[in-house]
């Protein structure tokens, strides 16, 4: 039995000593993991909760426009864009509030507007949709150089079409019919068979004089 407790007495002596050159190091892993941890799930928490705050004054921002009231819609949109930047809602926001910018005659407000949504929306879809109206915008106000560049390249095969249309147009408006011809083409080629859009596309086409 003394064997056994020499032997304990001496691990617990090689504990003590292990403990007192690693056990600040041991300390200070656990502390970095809990407080990783906590990190990680705050941060889940805060981007759930901003979410749903941006989703509730998304809403908010719909409901002023279906209502015709311009000024609560620019209110609301721009509060939408300075507290909720990161989300999804605040480029919509944005979007809305360019339309509204636009259907007022303050185009170029409407094209700020487009440009913080094209420039911060974090979904390809709604960026390409963004660029998009931001191009017609900016060809409204004879900015063409400005309108090309936004559309010059799609961010997804899914958009090819719609952005060759859009270069189709403005370069009907800069006086190049070759190369709104050649744009219009392309939008052909890379819009199905079937779709409606088609139509609009090929009178466009045709009027420029292609077969």
């Amino acid at each position: 039995m003394a064997v056994y407790d020499l032997e304990e007495q001496e691990n617990i002596e090689a504990l003590k000593a292990w403990w007192k050159d690693y056990g600040k190091l041991v300390i200070a892993a656990v502390v970095a993991f809990v407080l990783g941890v906590a990190g990680v799930q705050g941060w889940r928490y805060y981007k759930a909760d901003q979410s749903m705050k941006s989703a509730v004054l998304f809403d908010q921002v719909e409901e002023a426009l279906r209502t015709g009231d311009k000024a609560k819609v620019k209110e609301l949109a721009a509060k939408l864009v300075a507290d909720y930047p990161s989300t999804t809602y605040a480029a919509r926001g944005a979007m809305l509030a360019a339309r509204t910018a636009f259907e007022g005659g303050e185009k170029d407000k409407a094209a700020e507007s487009l440009q913080w949504a094209a420039a911060n929306a974090k979904d390809e879809a709604l960026k390409a949709l963004a660029n998009l109206r931001l191009s017609a915008v900016l060809l409204d106000l004879g900015k063409y150089e400005d309108a090309l560049r936004v559309v010059a390249t799609p961010p997804t095969e899914a958009f090819a079409a719609l952005f060759a249309d859009a270069r189709g147009d403005v370069l009907v408006a800069q006086g190049k019919p070759a190369d709104a011809k050649a744009a219009y083409q392309m939008a052909l080629d890379k819009l199905p068979k079937s779709a409606p859009y088609r139509n609009v596309v090929e009178i466009k086409r045709d009027a420029l004089g292609i077969q």
